[in-house]
């Protein structure tokens, strides 16, 4: 029944107010939902829908409205990814993005898992002299289960390759230098105030250790003694901190794979022909996309505007529901996807609902 009730939006760009709209979804039917809502007072939305309050606290609380059905609808393996901008009022900066985020932990049962900061590699000039140009905006991942789809080695994945490039070509140039691994770490192992079955147990772990990067288990590791080097901050049961006081050293394996950090950088995109006065660009939410969702699930965005979401979801094998009240935006979303070679039977625009 909930198939057949959510297959009549599947593939659509749908035109009208997205709170009402999303109360015609079916509860927990979407895979991603992934959004960049029109940001406070900043840009001119033909005088309709969320952006045009007179103040922050109520364009908080409308995009409350929209997030609360976004959790309805969310699976329990689903994520709700939404991108804010900021805004200056008086020369004061209101922190939106961040007054968003609370709010949405403090009323809804979800939690806010990561903040991905979208480091702007061509930022718009801010013409004054007493601050910094504005470079960033956040994307907050929230999950309403621990169930959630992450597929963190599909994110930034053509960074890996190009990292893996490098990794290879300084192995073939240290080779030659491994057969004296780990020799610094005996030297002070001796030297420390370990007590003699401590620093028996040390040697054997190290010793185990440099088998492992020998044989390529592993791509090195890091040691840390007792009264030799500076102990890490914080520490609860199992960390670091508390393992080095308890045996007199820690030993830390590299596994070679690249950390996979909160940040992503990107220019602004620009697309020719665009009538929409701020498109967040393709290639982060094709990463959204490939870390949050699966093939064919469904990727769904309340506010579409120009239709970078369905077009991402599209090229990789996901399906779309684009919603906007915006009618030119609406028609302009379809004109692209029908560009990138679907059918126009699976596009439609209805009439806007207001």
């Amino acid at each position: 029944m909930q198939e057949s009730s959510i297959s009549k939006f599947l593939d659509k760009i749908i035109c009208g107010d997205s709170l009402k709209i999303l109360k015609e979804i079916p509860n927990d039917s979407i895979d991603l939902i992934i959004t960049s809502p029109p940001y406070f007072q900043q840009r001119d939305y033909e005088g309709i829908g969320i952006g045009n309050e007179r103040t922050v606290e109520e364009y908080i609380d409308n995009l409350l409205c929209i997030f609360g059905e976004c959790v309805r609808v969310l699976k329990k393996s689903g994520s709700i990814v939404f991108n804010i901008g900021d805004k200056y009022i008086d020369g004061n900066l209101l922190l939106i993005p961040y007054r968003f985020a609370i709010e949405v932990t403090r009323k809804f049962r979800v939690k806010l898992v990561n903040e991905v900061t979208w480091i702007k590699l061509n930022p718009t000039p801010m013409p004054h002299e007493k601050k910094l140009v504005p470079s960033k905006e956040p994307f907050f991942i929230f999950v309403k289960s621990k169930e959630y789809v992450f597929n963190k080695d599909k994110f930034l994945n053509h960074l890996d390759l190009f990292k893996e490039m490098e990794r290879s070509m300084r192995k073939q140039k240290s080779n030659g230098s491994r057969k004296n691994i780990g020799k610094k770490y005996f030297d002070l192992i001796d030297a420390s105030s370990l007590t003699d079955d401590q620093k028996k147990k040390a040697k054997e772990e190290l010793l185990e250790v440099i088998r492992e990067v020998r044989e390529g288990k592993i791509e090195g590791f890091r040691m840390k003694i007792k009264g030799i080097h500076s102990m890490p901050y914080g520490g609860q049961e199992g960390g670091r901190k508390l393992k080095i006081e308890k045996q007199g050293y820690s030993i830390i394996k590299i596994h070679g794979k690249p950390m996979k950090k909160d940040i992503i950088e990107a220019p602004v995109e620009t697309l020719k022909g665009n009538i929409h006065p701020a498109v967040y660009p393709e290639y982060i939410i094709k990463e959204f996309i490939k870390l949050l969702t699966n093939e064919g699930d469904i990727v769904l965005d309340p506010f579409v505007g120009s239709g970078t979401t369905a077009i991402a979801a599209k090229k990789l094998g996901r399906h779309f529901i684009g919603i906007d009240i915006s009618e030119k935006y609406c028609k302009y979303a379809m004109n692209r996807l029908l560009e990138i070679g679907n059918s126009s039977d699976n596009v439609f625009v209805e009439e806007v609902i207001y």
